[in-house]
C-alpha cells in the first residue's frame, strides 16, 4: 500500500511539474494557430521547399505538425496531391520534428538546452529530407493515401471560441499526461521497491552501453521508446533526482529520444498516408543510434583529453612547487 502511495504522489507532482509547461504553451500555441502568424510561417519556409524535392504548398503540414501536433500535419498532407517520394520525405521530418514547442519546453525542464533540442531535431528533419531526395530516383507515382483519421484542425470563429478550443486542448493534454505518466511512476515504485529495476537495467545494460550511457537511464530510455518524449521526461525527472544520472546521461539519452521516442503511436500515426511504416521506423532508429554513439564517441574523447591536460598541469605545478 505504501508502495503505490509513493508512486501515486510521485506521479501526480510529475504531473503538476509537467502540466505547468503543457497547459500555457498548448494554449499560446493553440490561439497561434488560428491567426496569420502560421499563415506567416509558411511564407518563410516555402522558398526552401524546393531543396528537399517538396513545393511551397508543403511547408504548410511541416509548419502544422511542428507547432500543432502530428495529426495535424497528417491532415494536412492528406488534403494534398503529393508523389510517394514527397509524401515519405514529408512522413521521416514529422517524425524527426514535431510539436515543438511543448516537447522543447518539457526538455528544458529536465535540463536541457532548448537551442540544443531544437537544432538536433530541426536538423535531423532536414537533413534526412535532402539525403531521400538526393538518393531516392523512385516514387515518383501519385500517393494513393489509405484511411483518414479524424481532423483535429477544424475552422473555429471568434476569439472566445478559440481561447475554449485552447483551454480543452491544454487539458486535453494534461489528462492524457496524467493517465501515462502516473501508471507509469506508480509502476517504477513497484519496481523499485520489489528490487526488479536493477534486474530491468541490467537487461538493458547491452543496449545503454552501446549508446555509451550508464545503466540507470534504462527506464527513462524505455519510457520514450514507447510513450513520447514528454512521457520519457517524467521519468526522467524522477531518475535525476533519485537515480543520480550524469548531465553526459541525460544529454546523450535525451539526443536519442529526441530522435527516436513514441516507436508505436508515432510510426502507426502515419498509415493513412499510404506508405510502408517500417522503413519509417527503421530510419528513426538506425538515425538515433548512430547519432547517439558518435556524440558519446566525441564527448568520450574530449574528456579524456580535458583530464589528461589536467594531469599534465597537476605532475607540472608539483614539480615546480618541488
Amino acid at each position: 500500500m505504501k508502495t503505490l502511495k509513493n508512486g501515486l504522489k510521485s506521479g501526480l507532482l510529475t504531473t503538476w511539474k509537467l502540466g505547468k509547461i503543457i497547459f500555457p504553451v498548448t494554449l499560446i500555441v493553440t490561439i497561434l494557430g488560428h491567426t496569420v502568424v502560421m499563415d506567416w510561417l509558411t511564407k518563410i519556409l516555402s522558398p526552401f521547399m524546393g531543396w528537399i524535392g517538396l513545393t511551397g504548398e508543403a511547408a504548410i503540414p511541416l509548419v502544422l505538425g511542428n507547432v500543432l501536433n502530428l495529426y495535424a500535419g497528417i491532415g494536412a498532407i492528406l488534403s494534398m496531391d503529393l508523389t510517394v517520394k514527397q509524401v515519405f520525405i514529408l512522413a521521416v521530418m514529422l517524425s524527426f520534428s514535431h510539436n515543438l514547442f511543448i516537447e522543447s519546453a518539457v526538455a528544458k525542464q529536465v535540463g536541457l538546452r532548448i537551442s540544443i533540442v531544437l537544432i538536433v531535431r530541426l536538423g535531423l528533419a532536414f537533413m534526412s529530407a535532402w539525403l531521400i531526395h538526393l538518393f531516392w530516383q523512385g516514387g515518383d507515382e501519385k500517393a494513393a493515401y489509405g484511411f483518414i483519421p479524424s481532423s483535429r484542425t477544424e475552422t473555429i470563429e471568434g476569439y472566445g471560441h478559440i481561447v475554449l478550443n485552447g483551454i480543452e486542448s491544454a487539458l486535453f493534454g494534461i489528462v492524457q499526461l496524467a493517465m501515462i505518466v502516473i501508471p507509469i511512476m506508480m509502476f517504477i515504485q513497484i519496481m523499485k521497491d520489489l528490487q526488479w529495476l536493477a534486474i530491468f537495467s541490467k537487461w538493458m545494460s547491452p543496449f545503454t552501453k552501446l549508446l555509451g550511457v550508464k545503466p540507470n537511464t534504462a527506464t527513462t530510455l524505455a519510457s520514450g521508446l514507447v510513450f513520447g518524449l514528454a512521457y520519457g521526461a517524467g521519468v526522467m525527472i524522477q531518475a535525476v533526482k533519485e537515480d543520480g544520472v550524469s548531465k553526459k546521461d541525460l544529454y546523450l539519452v535525451f539526443i536519442f529520444l529526441v530522435a527516436c521516442h513514441a516507436v508505436i503511436e508515432d510510426t502507426l500515426i502515419f498509415a493513412p498516408l499510404g506508405i510502408p511504416l517500417w522503413p519509417l521506423l527503421a530510419v528513426r532508429l538506425i538515425t538515433a543510434i548512430m547519432l547517439t554513439i558518435a556524440i558519446a564517441f566525441v564527448w568520450n574523447r574530449i574528456e579524456k583529453k580535458t583530464l589528461k591536460q589536467e594531469e599534465k598541469s597537476a605532475i607540472s605545478y608539483t614539480q615546480r612547487s618541488s
